[in-house]
């Protein structure tokens, strides 16, 4: 006796999808990532951007193509059963789980740090054993970070009401994030000293001293980390409407969008704040 099996309601459309891309990008890159980045690169932070979003918009090509060819749930495992079988497509898929966990880990920690710091400004203060994971701080006692553990419990509540209540979601975490990007944009402009940016590349592509490696390359590959979530896009095909060309748009337009306040906020820190100041 055959079982009936409801089809998922596709209701996602171009912006949808980028704004999907645009949330799964932007976070760590913005907000944690690039003090660091700034320290290797200097001001060529933006050119390390630049060339990791190049490197990225090359898999995000392909991603295109393949959605447009097997446009079902799946993402990269999906592609690798159908390109190369099973066993390969197992590989594929235990490697997205990693690296959406480790993805997962890093923005929910970069979060947890942020919403400590704002109790902390409002006189709430959670003890220091329950914000970090144990040995990640040195010097300090740390066992559990509780409030990164409750926000990855409360984004997969929403995630599990449906395909509707996430986009919603998403699209208002979104919208908020680009205003608060924009209006950061709009303030901070004006403080802008082009002395900051002199040297522009202080490293070269590439230095190593003491051990450590610095200059655009180096940046580059630190940077990267930041375009993971893209190819999330493609995982929503089959609540996709046309899927052949929405989820192509959807991915390029999210990256293109990502790469472009990448750039923007990097100079706009780097010659606000002397890029040295960013190991204080």
């Amino acid at each position: 006796m055959k079982k009936n099996v409801s089809p998922l309601k596709r209701t996602l459309r171009t912006w949808d999808l980028t704004f999907l891309g645009i949330g799964a990008i932007i976070g760590t890159g913005i907000f944690v990532l690039t003090g660091k980045g700034a320290l290797t690169a200097g001001p060529a932070l933006s050119v390390s951007f630049l060339i990791a979003a190049i490197c990225c918009g090359f898999a995000a090509l392909c991603y295109a193509e393949f959605a447009s060819i097997a446009p079902v749930a799946g993402s990269a495992y999906t592609y690798a059963y159908v390109a190369f079988g099973e066993i390969i497509a197992f590989i594929i898929g235990w490697d997205l789980i990693l690296e959406y966990a480790l993805s997962a880990a890093t923005v929910s920690a970069g979060w947890s740090g942020y919403f400590v710091n704002l109790l902390d400004n409002l006189g709430i203060h959670i003890p220091t054993i329950l914000t970090a994971a144990a040995g990640t701080t040195p010097g300090v006692t740390t066992v559990f970070n509780l409030p990164a553990f409750i926000i990855v419990l409360v984004i997969t509540w929403i995630i599990s009401n449906g395909i509707t209540q996430t986009k919603r979601t998403n699209d208002t975490m979104v919208i908020i994030k680009l205003a608060v990007i924009v209006l950061f944009i709009i303030c901070t402009v004006w403080f802008i000293k082009p002395q900051n940016w002199h040297p522009f590349n202080p490293f070269g592509l590439y230095s190593c001293h003491n051990g450590t490696a610095t200059g655009i390359i180096p940046a580059a590959s630190i940077v990267f980390f930041s375009f993971i979530g893209f190819d999330a896009v493609s995982s929503s095909a089959e609540e996709t409407i046309n899927p052949s060309k929405t989820l192509p748009r959807g991915i390029l337009l999210s990256l293109v969008i990502s790469t472009i306040l990448y750039i923007i906020m990097t100079l706009i820190m780097t010659g606000v704040v002397p890029f040295k100041l960013f190991s204080k």
